[in-house]
């Protein structure tokens, strides 16, 4: 309810033309947000374009390994198999209207039909000054690649008014990704120490802050092996990937890791009579006929003080792969991107173009 005061503000403010403060927005209308982002710029269209997609290539479904070794292009000229559609498609241009024209297009009904997107990846631009000059070697030569006029607008759009246009440009992509998502969808998003908490807060406004997964921590292995004696700050030795789902319906598939580390191997320290080693845990939160059922399986160890525990197996042993990744290798030139291909097939990731 308005007081007195309120309503003849109110009166006049709307007589005259003039906007009502934000403060009327939560006493008049049905809104629950107790928290919400504010910056220079913010509106809540979003853009509606639908644009034509013009295929140039498309890339082929996964082959094995002894066709891979027969082929010596990045495409391959003679099987012909492609995957048609939407799937492993390659799309250029300004991604604001890629993603508008996926989510309103002709593609939509196609992709929904197929299941929906159920990942997104993005890696947005960091905030490192506008240059875009990179070293290219060919032939033994290197040569330095100048910023092109569309790199430099790019940045000046993104970043030339300061960290409200990244934060606008950003805001009303991850609406139309939002919107793309299938519910048991999620999204990754890339940042470093520059805009993490400025990204975290925007996503937490789109997905909710209950739909937060995790932030995943990665360290670079060209790290700073240990702060320099005349820095005045922490080392800065990796970055982050922010994780949302889209709804509490989304799917998490668990991915446990490849090999143990030398940590892990060495609570491995006892071994059974068939040469089998394993760890032992405390029973103090299983009931007693759980534990009845362990020993009859021969999975009890018992001390030489009769003091009992759990047997957990090393050729048994699943870890799951944490928030905390280390061992994420940068690529030299020539490298292959396992590392990133791997990632993609474990989490069965669809990746939209940047």
């Amino acid at each position: 309810m308005l007081n007195d005061a309120e309503l003849r503000e109110v009166t006049k403010l709307i007589q005259e033309g003039k906007p009502l403060p934000d403060k009327y927005r939560f006493l008049l209308f049905d809104d629950k947000r107790e928290v919400e982002l504010v910056w220079n710029g913010k509106t809540a269209d979003v853009c509606n374009v639908v644009l034509p997609f013009q295929t140039i290539e498309q890339v082929d479904e996964p082959r094995n390994e002894a066709e891979i070794a027969l082929q010596l292009g990045l495409f391959d000229q003679h099987s012909g198999r492609q995957s048609g559609g939407w799937h492993n498609k390659l799309i250029w241009g300004d991604n604001k209207l890629i993603l508008s024209s996926l989510k309103s297009g002709a593609l939509r009904e196609e992709i929904e039909a197929q299941g929906g997107l159920k990942l997104i990846y993005i890696d947005p631009p960091f905030d490192v000054g506008a240059d875009f000059s990179m070293d290219i070697e060919i032939g033994g030569e290197t040569l330095t690649k100048k910023p092109n006029i569309l790199e430099e607008i790019a940045y000046r759009d993104t970043w030339g008014r300061g960290a409200d246009s990244f934060i606008s440009m950003l805001y009303e992509r991850l609406v139309l990704m939002r919107d793309l998502l299938a519910d048991d969808g999620s999204i990754y998003v890339h940042c470093d120490w520059r805009m993490n908490g400025y990204i975290r807060l925007l996503m937490e406004e789109i997905f909710s802050k209950e739909n937060f997964m995790n932030m995943l921590v990665w360290k670079r292995d060209s790290a700073a092996k240990g702060a320099k004696k005349t820095s005045k700050q922490w080392s800065r030795e990796g970055d982050e990937i922010l994780a949302f789902k889209k709804t509490c319906s989304s799917t998490y598939n668990t991915v446990y890791l490849e090999e143990l580390t030398d940590t892990q191997l060495r609570e491995y320290m006892y071994e059974d009579t068939d040469g089998r080693k394993f760890k032992k845990v405390t029973l103090g939160d299983y009931s007693e006929t759980s534990i009845q059922s362990f020993r009859e399986q021969n999975l009890i160890y018992k001390t030489s003080s009769g003091r009992e525990y759990k047997k957990y197996y090393l050729d048994e042993a699943r870890y799951a792969i944490g928030s905390i990744w280390t061992d994420i290798v940068n690529l030299s030139k020539g490298q292959k991107e396992k590392g990133l291909v791997n990632f993609r097939e474990d989490f069965s990731s669809i990746p939209l173009t940047e």
